[in-house]
């Protein structure tokens, strides 16, 4: 699957997932191209670590809650380290978020799906910090995202409606140049 057609079938995958294990050196695929990202200064603030362990799967879905991807085989999870860049800047938003587009887009060029769960670990009950206790993730360390993959066992159903092109990009300058 070419760049283009990853774009074009990528989108976040909520449902169940076949039992079927994700070998290793998919997820290894999967994690190359999240670390093969841009990062700002070249600080590389990203930090991966790929689950594929049916236990420790076990414990981390059940901090998780409400639940999600609960028949997922395996995961990723992303850590971020704030690190100053450029004039006192840091990038670790953009460094981690690249990362996890590059994820994305592999998980799809390989046939698995996936979801980008964020705002759900990272909210105010800190799941997050349950899953990174389980990984033994060191403090200077903060994991921002948990990344299912796995075979979906559902049809993907119709894709989101995206706005037409015309109404979000233009040629030199805003809505001046038609699309």
């Amino acid at each position: 699957m070419d760049v283009f057609e990853a774009i074009e079938k990528r989108r976040s995958y909520r449902g169940k997932y076949r039992p079927v294990p994700v070998p290793r050196g998919d997820l290894e695929k999967i994690m190359r191209a999240g670390l093969g990202a841009p990062s700002g200064c070249n600080k590389q603030t990203v930090r991966l670590i790929a689950v594929d362990d049916t236990e420790t799967m076990k414990k981390l879905l059940g901090v998780i809650d409400p639940p999600v991807a609960e028949t997922a085989p395996a995961a990723i999870c992303v850590l971020s380290q704030r690190i100053n860049a450029y004039r006192d800047k840091c990038f670790a938003v953009q460094d981690y978020s690249a990362a996890i587009m590059n994820m994305l887009l592999a998980v799809t060029a390989l046939g698995y799906r996936s979801c980008w769960f964020e705002g759900h670990i990272t909210d105010d009950d800190r799941i997050c910090d349950r899953i990174a206790e389980i990984l033994n993730v060191p403090e200077e360390y903060e994991l921002v995202c948990f990344l299912p993959v796995g075979i979906p066992a559902d049809e993907d159903g119709d894709p989101p409606r995206k706005m037409p092109l015309g109404e979000r990009a233009w040629f030199n300058g805003f809505m001046d140049g038609k699309m």
